[in-house]
């Protein structure tokens, strides 16, 4: 089955006063490259949800966003510096002294200056949260997998057609190229009669001009070639339409098509197989393009 790498996934939970939202997206990426934005809270959690992602996506440039809201009235606290309240009424004290001014500072004034009051989440159940937290996740998760397989689905559709498009440009390469030979030993020996005078032609050789025949057909011959590419094409089909990752299988069975394309259009000489290896070349392209967005 295949799956794509660009995707979106979301996952809500509520358990009791505590809700959970986990956002997932993803897009093209050589590995499994995550960032991950959450409350502080859930740093304990950091390696296992990295390592449920990386399990289950395999592939790509994926971002995680956690929230986290506790209704409950007592989740959080405010606490006190107590010591550093007094030093800071200490010293508005003696610059108050220093400087003959009045002391007017209140005790709301005083909350106001840096960490005086702090605000704490009180001490929670790390293993319920992590239970909590990893159910959610999950289902951001299962989210995403269904977008990518759905995308996965129409890029393997979309890629087989290419390569029936691609197999019958190969047949039509195929049944022209008995004729290249052919056109080119009627263009020789027409230019033969051409420079040689009636008299003299009866002297030259026929055996030098079927020569000459025969080592143009074995440069321009393209049928390992072709056979070749029957197998990749075949090879193709049979990856798409299988389970498991293949990107990397894909990737590679691509870039051998292509070297068979490039070894046929670096042979042939005749315009109209020209035309069908750049017809060829430019498939070729689009799948491998399509193929970089597969896990």
């Amino acid at each position: 089955m295949a799956y794509s790498m660009t995707g979106f996934g979301r996952g809500e939970r509520l358990f009791g006063t505590r809700a959970y939202t986990i956002e997932i997206k993803s897009v093209n990426s050589r590995f499994c490259d995550i960032n991950i934005r959450m409350p502080r809270i859930f740093n304990f959690a950091d390696t296992t949800i990295r390592k449920m992602i990386t399990d289950r996506l395999e592939r790509g440039k994926v971002d995680v966003f956690i929230s986290f809201d506790d209704s409950e009235d007592e989740s959080t606290e405010v606490v006190v510096n107590e010591g550093l309240a007094k030093e800071y009424s200490m010293a508005v004290t003696k610059l108050a002294q220093i400087s003959g001014r009045p002391d007017e500072l209140s005790a709301a004034r005083l909350s106001l200056y840096q960490d005086v009051l702090t605000v704490k989440q009180k001490t929670l159940d790390e293993e319920a949260l992590a239970k909590e937290l990893y159910e959610t996740l999950d289902a951001a998760i299962d989210g995403m997998l269904a977008m990518r397989k759905v995308e996965g689905e129409n890029l393997v559709n979309d890629m087989l057609a290419k390569i029936d498009i691609l197999a019958k440009l190969r047949d039509e390469i195929e049944t022209r190229a008995p004729g290249v030979v052919a056109d080119y030993r009627a263009r020789l020996s027409a230019r033969i009669d051409e420079i040689l005078e009636d008299d003299k032609r009866a002297f030259y050789d026929d055996a030098r001009l079927a020569a000459e025949v025969a080592v143009f057909a074995d440069k321009c011959a393209v049928d390992e070639e072709l056979n070749r590419l029957i197998s990749h094409f075949g090879q193709a089909r049979e990856i798409l339409r299988g389970d498991g990752p293949i990107g990397k299988r894909m990737d590679f069975l691509v870039q051998e098509m292509n070297r068979e394309v490039n070894t046929i259009g670096s042979k042939a000489n005749d315009i109209e197989i020209t035309n069908r290896v750049m017809l060829m070349k430019n498939e070729v392209e689009k799948i491998r393009e399509q193929i970089q967005n597969l896990v």
